[in-house]
């Protein structure tokens, strides 16, 4: 990450500090989490008419939604260190997006797959959270493994838009659950190690949010491909 590429590194020993910004990254993903599902009830229940009234006669509108997320993803990234509240109501509005798109996505399955798919991906995640913060092992590698695997994985599912084979989707959903797996472990431990080294460089709080977008990610990645899995004969006629 460019923001934290200073030559001078300084060390922070305080683990009472340390636990505090770990709880705070850890706060604001599980509100985004949170945000996120009131939205996708609200939009299924209380605004599923209108809303699907504006993207029949709007389908255009879809897309658009659909790039918001990575514009916002962006705007974090390079703003929340510099200015935590904007970083903070960024990360809010996409998960307010994300909720709404999340929405739309299960309208075609059944509520016990999106259950069972929401438990074992909160499951894994915790799992792989707590491993990534508490090991001593470097995650570095497998964390470079994994992001080389993610591009490869974008490209193949750009190829199989066109060629629409439900088996194949199955596998690369299969793979993509293996590669976020590892990228939260990876990411819960690159964050507590840019705290250690820069946090008394930059606001703890923006750090914190960058940290929040990033395991956010990978817990809904998480869950999309959990509930694609799941989904087989789970769909909703």
């Amino acid at each position: 990450m460019d923001n934290f590429s200073t030559p001078e590194r300084r060390q922070v020993v305080d683990l009472t500090a340390v636990n505090r910004f770990l709880a705070k990254m850890y706060g604001l993903m599980a509100l985004a989490v949170f945000v996120s599902a009131v939205t996708a009830y609200l939009t299924m229940t209380s605004y599923k008419v209108p809303v699907m009234t504006f993207f029949g006669a709007h389908p255009a509108m879809l897309w658009l939604t659909m790039l918001v997320p990575v514009g916002l993803s962006m705007g974090i990234s390079f703003k929340a260190t510099r200015n935590p509240v904007a970083g903070t109501i960024m990360l809010m509005l996409l998960a307010i997006t994300y909720g709404f798109v999340f929405a739309l996505i299960a309208g075609f399955y059944t509520g016990s797959t999106i259950a069972t798919a929401f438990v074992s991906a909160a499951a894994i995640f915790v799992g792989m959270a707590v491993i990534g913060t508490t090991t001593k092992r470097s995650l570095d590698n497998i964390g470079a493994y994994a992001r080389a695997a993610l591009i490869g994985l974008i490209v193949a599912l750009v190829v199989n838009l066109f060629l629409q084979n439900p088996m194949i989707d199955y596998v690369f959903s299969i793979i993509a659950v293996v590669i976020f797996t590892a990228l939260t472990a990876y990411d819960a431990q690159k964050m507590k190690e840019l705290y250690l080294n820069y946090g008394n460089q930059v606001s703890a709080t923006g750090l914190a949010t960058v940290g929040a977008l990033q395991l956010y990610l990978d817990f809904i990645n998480l869950f999309i491909y959990l509930l694609e899995i799941f989904g087989i004969g789970g769909r909703r006629n």
